[in-house]
Parts: C-alpha cells; sequence; structure tokens
C-alpha cells in the first residue's frame, strides 16, 4: 500500500492553519505544520493530528521559518520534502496582521513591508518552491486528481479597512497570485484554488470579539456566527479529495454571507 499523501499546511500551529492541519489528519493525510517562532504550538498541533489520524501510516512533521524570508522559505521546503519525502498539496495559511493599525495617512513604509513579506512574497515564492517541484515529477502526486495549490486570504481581498490597508492589499495581492498560478499550471494538471474566511474566531480576532459579537449578533453576517478554523479545514478536505474538477483559480467563500450585496 502507497504511504498517505502529504500537505504542506503553513502557519499550523494555531488558528485556521491549525483547523486546517487537523481536518487533513482526520481525513487521512499526513501534515508538515510550520510555524514561525512557537515551536511548542507546533508541537501541540502535532499531538492533536496525531490523535485524529485515522491511518498508521500518516506523519507530522515539524518545520519552522518566517515565509517572508527566502532562506527561510527555502528551508520550510527542504526539511518538508527531507522529512515526508514528497508533496501532494501546500496550502500558503500563515499570515500576519499589522503590528499597529493606523490610517492610511499615518500607516507606516516598515509595517507595509513586513505584513506584504509575510502576507503576499512568502506564499507567492513558497508556491513557486512548490510548483518547479511538481513540473519536475509530473503525475506523481498520490491525490487522485493530482497536485493542488491553495491559498487562503481573507473578506480583506474585497472589503477595504482604511486602518489596515497594508494586510487588505495583501490579501487583493493573493486573489490575483490564485488566477496567476492557477493559469501557469492548469495545463500540467495542478488544481490553484483560493478560500476567502470572514469573520474568523481565531487569536488574531481575540482582541475585538466584544465589537464583533455585537455585529453578528446584528445581522453583519447572513448566518448571524463566527467561522472556525473547521469550517475553512473542511474546505480544504474537499478541494484535495477532487470534489471540484472542474474548477480552477476560483475564490471560495467562506463568510457566512458577508460578501452578499443586500438592500
Amino acid at each position: 500500500m502507497s504511504s498517505p499523501a502529504v500537505v504542506l499546511v503553513t502557519g499550523s500551529s494555531r488558528g485556521l492553519g491549525r483547523g486546517v492541519a487537523e481536518a487533513l489528519a482526520a481525513a487521512g493525510y499526513s501534515v508538515a505544520i510550520h510555524y514561525a517562532s512557537n515551536r511548542a504550538a507546533a508541537e501541540e498541533a502535532a499531538a492533536a493530528c496525531r490523535a485524529l489520524a485515522t491511518d498508521p501510516g500518516q506523519q507530522f512533521a515539524i518545520v519552522g521559518g518566517n515565509v517572508g524570508v527566502a532562506a527561510d522559505r527555502e528551508r520550510i521546503f527542504s526539511e518538508t520534502l527531507s522529512q515526508l519525502v514528497r508533496l501532494d498539496a501546500l496550502v500558503n495559511n500563515a499570515g500576519i496582521a499589522p503590528r499597529e493599525r493606523a490610517d492610511l495617512t499615518e500607516a507606516t513604509e516598515e509595517i507595509f513591508d513586513e505584513v506584504i513579506g509575510v502576507n503576499l512574497k512568502g506564499p507567492y515564492f513558497l508556491s513557486q518552491l512548490a510548483a518547479r517541484h511538481w513540473l519536475s515529477q509530473p503525475g506523481a502526486s498520490r491525490l487522485a486528481t493530482g497536485y493542488k495549490l491553495i491559498f487562503i486570504s481573507s473578506l480583506s481581498a474585497n472589503t477595504a479597512s482604511i486602518n489596515r490597508g497594508e494586510y487588505c492589499i495583501s490579501k487583493a495581492g493573493l486573489a490575483m497570485a490564485t488566477q496567476l498560478w492557477a493559469v501557469r499550471l492548469a495545463a500540467e494538471g495542478i488544481q490553484v484554488m483560493e478560500l476567502r474566511p470572514g469573520i474568523m474566531a481565531t487569536d488574531m480576532t481575540s482582541g475585538v470579539k466584544g465589537k464583533y459579537d455585537r455585529l453578528l449578533s446584528e445581522g453583519l453576517v447572513p448566518q448571524m456566527r463566527w467561522g472556525t478554523p473547521g469550517d475553512v479545514g473542511l474546505a480544504v478536505q474537499s478541494i484535495l479529495a477532487g470534489q471540484f474538477p472542474f474548477s480552477t483559480g476560483d475564490a471560495i467563500n467562506i463568510d457566512g454571507g458577508f460578501h452578499l450585496r443586500r438592500l
């Protein structure tokens, strides 16, 4: 029997990424769990994945580094291959919010560069590493419908927040990165998709929980609830399972209907 397919999920030591890793563990995949600085959190995520695993052949490797730094990206990628031997899918989830929220007239270049580096430049060029590797091994994916490249963006890809412009720009850039890689890789049998989460219950939003509890109760989101890491995990699981066979370059909203125009 062949060993399970391998998925690298960036930023999977916590938040949405951990939700994705746990969903994939429960579905029988091996997962490379990536962290930027908190190895202890990554070890906790790996332990949770092992508890959910359904196949004795599953493995859960831990890889660290800043996806915004070229040398770290190379190491993340090479350590994934050295520990898990192969790569069948990449889920670009790692992202940061600006250290300080500031009006567009006050925002600094330093924070802009930091956010763009991690949220946009990092996944763009990590995807390049994955694409080169896959193109050198055509048809070798253990996923039934071929290699998969997934970008986790945000409702901020098309929703303006003037006190975190750099974050919105980074997510809008990911939306275009999805389309670019989809066009480049479609003929090679590699599917590229964007998942666009809405208001999600993670540590990134814990500081504004009260504000969004009120807005949700007032109907900001038609389904009137927070999204969860598990919601994103199920979406990734569906894509890897080949349940969107005639789609590529598309954005799937996971936002409880937030994106719908209403009167």
